[in-house]
């Protein structure tokens, strides 16, 4: 199942990081109607950073762009990416892209630019997804502030907790609570265990530094 690209070359990242190409979002806009041609752009913090233009048909959409790595020349970069289309059950149907990477051809929804220049699935980027690259203190973390967030209380666990929501059922309540709390403990163990781990790194620099003194 080839196509363009040369294998699976880029670095470990995460989804969050890279330019996506969303298929769902192409068909829901109707921006997939054969000889329709559009433009995308990807900004960040309100600058443009990043844009194609697309030359969609009934099987593939021609993607077109200029790519540049490092100090390298600007490239252009002018290739299809296969569609597939599959039958919903209350009707209609759905569009797929197929991952256009040398020995790849998944059929996924979402496509990222790479550190290559190619869009191309995130098992061919080799990316994962932001929640996977979390600690164990982490996804505590998240996981009580969004307690903290539907309970209404102030966000971030240093602060002091609020009361129950007007309308929630105690039960309701007395669970989420036990929940925040109990992932609260689970934040605080990792923070005691990385301030101990901090101070006897100090230490061991500490001892070396008298031993050369």
């Amino acid at each position: 199942m080839g196509g363009y690209g040369s294998g699976r070359q880029w670095g470990k990242a995460t989804t969050s990081g890279s330019y996506p190409l969303d298929v769902r979002h192409l068909q829901r806009a109707g921006l997939l109607t054969q000889g329709q041609c559009f433009s995308l752009n990807w900004s960040r913090n309100g600058e443009q950073v990043a844009s194609i233009q697309a030359r969609p048909e009934d099987d593939r959409v021609t993607l077109n762009y200029r790519h540049k790595t490092g100090g390298a020349d600007w490239q252009a970069m002018d290739y299809p990416v296969r569609l597939e289309w599959t039958a919903c059950t209350l009707g209609g149907r759905r569009a797929w892209f197929r991952c256009p990477a040398n020995g790849c051809g998944r059929r996924v929804a979402l496509l990222y630019l790479g550190g290559a220049g190619i869009f191309a699935c995130r098992h061919c980027h080799r990316l994962a997804y932001a929640c996977q690259r979390e600690t164990v203190d982490d996804r505590a973390m998240r996981r009580a502030d969004n307690i903290r967030e539907r309970l209404g209380w102030p966000a971030g666990i240093a602060n002091p907790n609020g009361g129950k929501p007007k309308g929630m059922h105690w039960r309701t309540f007395e669970r989420l609570k036990a929940k925040h709390d109990s992932s609260v403990r689970v934040v605080l163990a990792g923070m005691t265990k990385w301030i101990d781990l901090t101070n006897r790194r100090l230490a061991g620099v500490h001892d070396a530094l008298n031993r050369n003194a």
